[in-house]
């Protein structure tokens, strides 16, 4: 059974860090890329960034180029979206997905149920 489930939202302040983690079960994990998007209420779901099964390829939105990055364990079964400078627009539910190409969506992307960040005073 594939299972992708993030950790380590919670709330923080503006200019803080988080690293969120993605851990995987049920599938060839290094062999598959790796993609995160958020979703903020009333707003399109935004891709922000995707690696590479071998970890040496990786792409940012404009949006967090500069301040996220993107990272894989295979090992371990997990990637990691370290999250630094913080605002209050990026606030929103973060999923990763397993993804069966880097560059384009398919139906038979996977993704996970989620994790809540939040960047408030």
């Amino acid at each position: 059974q594939v299972q992708l489930v993030e950790s380590w939202g919670g709330l923080v302040q503006p200019g803080g860090s988080l690293t969120l983690s993605c851990t995987a079960s049920g599938f060839g994990f290094r062999g598959k890329a790796i993609k995160w998007y958020r979703q903020a209420p009333g707003k399109a779901r935004e891709l922000l960034a995707r690696i590479r099964s071998a970890g040496d390829i990786t792409q940012y939105s404009d949006t967090v180029k500069g301040r996220f990055t993107l990272s894989r364990d295979n090992a371990k079964n997990a990637a990691y979206l370290q999250m630094n400078s913080l605002k209050p627009e990026d606030t929103a539910v973060y999923r990763c997905c397993r993804a069966l190409s880097l560059w384009t969506q398919s139906p038979g992307d996977y993704w996970g149920q989620g994790t809540q960040v939040t960047v408030s005073s």
